[in-house]
C-alpha cells in the first residue's frame, strides 16, 4: 500500500469518525437532566454520558446488525423470547427448565397457603386467579421449540393443589379456549400479556365464582365501559430483537389494541332503585402487570363484572409474591381489610424463586412453615380417611 493510501484511509476513517459523531450530537437536541444533575456533584457528566452511549450510532449499529444475523440466520432473539411462527412471540420464561425448579414449587404452594391462613385470621377470602400460559393457550404457533417438562402440567397440577388446601381458583383456561374457538384473541401476539378481551374474558369468570362461592355483602353498584383509544401496540417481546431502527422491517408486526375504560354508573338509567354506589370497598386485587397495567383494562372488567369497586394493589414488574407480602404489610390490610382478595398469580411464575424485595426473609419463611405444616395435616388426615372407613 502507497503512502498516499494509507493516509487516504487513515482520512477516511478519521472522516467517518467525525460525521458519527457529529451525528450523534443530534440526540442533545431537547435533551434535559433532573433538577439535582450538576456539574460539581457529578450527575450531569454521568447523565450526558449514559445518553452520549445510548445514542452513539457506532454502537446502534453493531447492535442491530448482530440482531439481524442472529434472527435471520438462527431465528433466535435476545434471551428472553422465544421465537414462533407466523410472528408470534412468546416469553423464554414458559420454555427454561429452572434451577431447584421442585424446591421453588414446594416454597411457593407453602407461601399461598400461608397467605391463606393469613387473610383468614382477618376475615378476608381469597380467591386465586391463575393466568394460563400464552404457550398453553396458542401452542399451534410454536416453532421447533417446546416447553420444559415441569411445565406441562404446570396449570393443573397448580389448580389441584390449591384445591387441595380448599382455596377458590375458578378455571380460566376453558373459558379462553373457548373464546379463542369462537374467533376472540385472549393474548397478543407480540406481549407477554393478555388482551383486553381476555382480561374481560377471566373477570366475567372470577365474578361468576364468587357470587356462588362468597357473595359480596352491600349494595351492588353498576360499572359500564366504554371504547377508549384505539394504539398500536408494540408488544413488550419485540424489545428482544434489537432490530430498530436499522431493521425496522425485519421486526413482527405491531399489532392493534382497542383501550377500555370502565367508570361508575350511578348517574346512568339503571331501571333499579336499588343499586347505587356502595362507600365499602368489599374486593382488593394483588397481582401483576397482568393486573397493573390499564391497557388490559383487567380492574374495570372486575369491576363491571362483580358489580364493585375494586382496590387495585397490584404492581408492575415483581412478580406475584412481592406485591402480596407488601400488602399483607400495609396499613390498607391491617386496618381495612376487604371482604374478598383476588391474587392474579400466572402460572409461570409458581417454579421459580420469586422476588420478596425488603420484606423480612424470617416472616416470610414462618408464613411457608405455617403453609407446609398445614398442608401435612390435610394429607395425613386424608391418607387416614380411607383405613378409618375400611375399620
Amino acid at each position: 500500500m502507497t503512502r498516499s493510501l494509507r493516509i487516504f484511509y487513515i482520512a477516511l476513517f478519521l472522516l467517518t469518525l467525525a460525521v458519527l459523531g457529529l451525528w450523534s450530537t443530534r440526540s442533545f437536541l431537547g435533551f434535559s437532566t433532573n433538577a439535582d444533575a450538576t456539574v460539581l456533584n457529578g450527575r450531569w457528566t454521568k447523565a450526558v454520558e449514559t445518553h452520549y452511549d445510548d445514542e452513539f450510532p457506532i454502537k446502534r449499529l453493531g447492535t442491530n446488525l448482530w440482531a439481524a444475523l442472529d434472527f435471520k440466520l438462527f431465528n433466535e432473539g435476545r434471551p428472553g423470547v422465544v421465537l414462533g411462527r407466523d410472528q408470534w412471540l412468546y416469553s423464554d420464561e414458559e420454555f427454561n427448565p429452572i434451577v431447584n425448579e421442585e424446591l421453588n414449587l414446594q416454597g411457593n404452594y407453602a407461601l399461598v397457603e400461608g397467605v391463606r391462613q393469613t387473610l383468614k385470621a382477618q376475615g378476608v377470602k381469597l380467591v386465586m386467579a391463575i393466568v394460563p400460559a400464552k404457550t398453553r393457550l396458542y401452542p399451534e404457533h410454536l416453532g421447533e421449540a417446546k416447553p420444559s417438562s415441569i411445565h406441562a402440567n404446570l396449570y393443573q397440577d397448580f389448580h389441584a393443589r390449591v384445591a387441595a388446601d380448599k382455596i377458590l381458583a375458578p378455571d380460566l383456561l376453558g373459558p379462553m379456549q373457548k373464546a379463542k374457538q369462537n374467533g376472540q384473541q385472549v393474548f397478543l401476539r407480540t406481549d407477554t400479556h393478555w388482551t383486553p378481551e381476555g382480561a374481560q374474558i377471566a373477570a366475567e369468570a372470577l365474578a361468576s365464582t364468587i357470587a356462588d362461592k362468597f357473595p359480596l355483602s352491600g349494595e351492588p353498584q353498576n360499572f359500564v365501559t366504554e371504547p377508549a383509544e384505539k394504539i398500536t401496540h408494540k408488544g413488550d417481546l419485540r424489545l428482544f430483537l434489537p432490530l430498530d431502527p436499522l431493521f425496522e422491517n425485519m421486526m413482527p408486526a405491531p399489532e392493534p389494541l382497542q383501550k377500555r375504560n370502565t367508570v361508575a354508573a350511578q348517574d346512568l338509567p339503571t331501571g333499579d332503585d336499588a343499586l347505587f354506589a356502595n362507600t365499602e370497598v368489599p374486593v382488593a386485587l394483588i397481582g401483576t402487570s397482568y393486573s397493573a397495567n390499564p391497557n388490559w383494562n383487567f380492574v374495570g372488567a372486575l369491576k363491571q363484572a362483580l358489580r364493585s369497586d375494586v382496590v387495585n394493589y397490584a404492581e408492575d414488574g415483581h412478580g406475584p409474591i412481592l406485591p402480596m407480602l407488601s400488602y399483607l404489610k400495609s396499613d390498607a390490610f391491617k386496618n381495612s381489610p376487604p371482604q374478598v382478595l383476588i391474587w392474579e398469580f400466572p402460572e409461570r411464575y409458581l417454579p421459580v424463586n420469586n422476588e420478596i424485595g425488603d420484606a423480612d426473609p424470617q416472616w416470610v419463611a414462618e408464613l411457608k412453615e405455617a403453609g407446609a405444616r398445614q398442608q401435612n395435616v390435610a394429607a395425613n388426615t386424608k391418607s387416614e380417611t380411607p383405613d378409618r372407613a375400611q375399620n
